[in-house]
């Protein structure tokens, strides 16, 4: 911590540094009202790129964690950090110390390994482009090759699911519930195919749709977050759901990610278990 008060944080990787930052984030984010920085150093395969980094540790004292499989580079960046009595951690040498003594076999140190381009990373690259394609009920012809269509009134983060979705390989499209407005005729055709209905409590969603009004500089006091209005449209798109069959989900008080889990739970169910009725989450 610096005499600002703020914590700062070196992350450090041989390769686009998505693992680093991933791990760092989904850590920090259980420790709440911390002031801090991440300064992010990637493709840092050799000692000369390491020297900056080295000196940006100087500049911005902080702990360091990196994900660096070159043995030289490693021992120097911790001498180092030891010289400048700052911690410094590799966060995957307990996981790979682990894999390596349940397989009986050394790991092969080549930087950048997790992102090779396999199948399932061009599988993901496609999900998204239809994720895209296909928000907020457009290109519905497209629906017959979605995994998951989701369907919830104005802000139940029917865009971010689906791009969460998208980033699992999952193809997933979304179709806004409006009342008096037709649901896509696509959506008929899908007989055998997961549609799930996403809900949220009334008072939150006004909440939510006022902020966003106000971040557009319109007009916060409309029938779109009318509290009477806004429970009857909640509550007739529940109904519609639960007259179609569809799974409902309750996105109140779930993050991004638990939604996404959930439908994957239920992708999950509907393929090892065919025929069966989808669970209610």
């Amino acid at each position: 911590m610096n005499k600002s008060g703020t914590y700062h944080f070196h992350l450090i990787s041989d390769a686009s540094g998505e693992t680093i930052r991933a791990l760092t984030r989904a850590c920090l984010v259980q420790f709440d009202d911390i002031p801090k920085v991440e300064h992010h150093w990637s493709l840092i395969r050799t000692k000369r790129q390491l020297r900056p980094v080295i000196e940006g540790i100087k500049a911005e004292p902080g702990m360091v964690l990196y994900t660096l499989v070159n043995a030289v580079i490693r021992d120097f960046l911790e001498m180092e950090c030891k010289r400048m009595n700052v911690p410094c951690v590799s966060v995957l040498d307990p996981v790979m110390k682990a894999l390596g003594g349940y397989l009986g076999v050394k790991s092969k140190a080549r930087p950048g390994q997790q992102h090779q381009l396999d199948a399932e990373y061009f599988d993901r690259i496609e999900a998204m482009d239809f994720a895209l394609a296909t928000d907020d009920g457009q290109r519905t012809r497209d629906y017959k090759e979605a995994d998951v269509v989701v369907i919830g009134v104005s802000r139940t983060s029917k865009t971010p699911t689906c791009i969460y979705l998208a980033n699992q390989g999952i193809k997933a499209a979304n179709v806004p519930f409006i009342p008096g407005t037709p649901l896509p005729d696509a959506l008929d055709e899908r007989k055998d195919g997961l549609i799930v209905g996403l809900t949220k409590d009334p008072k939150r969603l006004v909440q939510i749709r006022r902020n966003r009004l106000r971040m557009l500089h319109q007009e916060d006091e409309t029938d779109y977050t009318d509290p009477e209005l806004v429970k009857r449209e909640v509550r007739d798109a529940h109904r519609f759901f639960v007259e179609k069959g569809w799974p409902v989900i309750d996105v109140t008080r779930r993050s991004i990610e638990e939604t996404a889990a959930a439908i994957l739970g239920l992708l999950e169910h509907r393929s090892t278990a065919p025929g069966n009725a989808p669970d209610r989450t």
